[in-house]
């Protein structure tokens, strides 16, 4: 069972920066993809970035220029650096992370999700 827990996350202004981390724990074999995607009430979740084991990165449209991500393979850590926020950057941040467990089997797991507000 792998476990996701995300930190980081909080109030700014718009303009500002944030930094958030997702730290992983428990028995795996291997991570494969790990991402950020947000959610804002009534509305599907929607993706920010991923990156693969390799460092390959993808990004959704609205944050590109914007927001970095990368990861730590030796922490098995992935962390989103948000700059120049927006109040529609405002939403729920949770953290992904795919891959096989200690039996080899596939897993698909979420972290609990951090609250990120843009506002003045």
């Amino acid at each position: 069972q792998v476990q996701l827990v995300e930190s980081g996350g909080g109030l700014v202004q718009p303009g500002g920066s944030l930094r958030l981390s997702c730290a992983t724990s428990g028995t795996f074999f291997s991570i494969d993809d790990m991402g950020w995607y947000r959610q804002v009430p009534g509305k599907q979740r929607e993706l920010v970035a991923t990156i693969t084991s390799g460092g390959s990165t993808n990004y959704g449209d609205s944050v590109k220029g914007r927001f970095t991500i990368s990861r730590d393979n030796v922490k098995d850590t992935v962390y989103l650096q948000m700059n120049s926020l927006k109040p529609e950057d405002t939403a729920v941040y949770y953290c992904n992370a795919d891959g096989y467990g200690p039996g080899y089997e596939r897993f698909d797991s979420w972290g609990q999700g951090t609250q990120v507000t843009v506002s003045s």
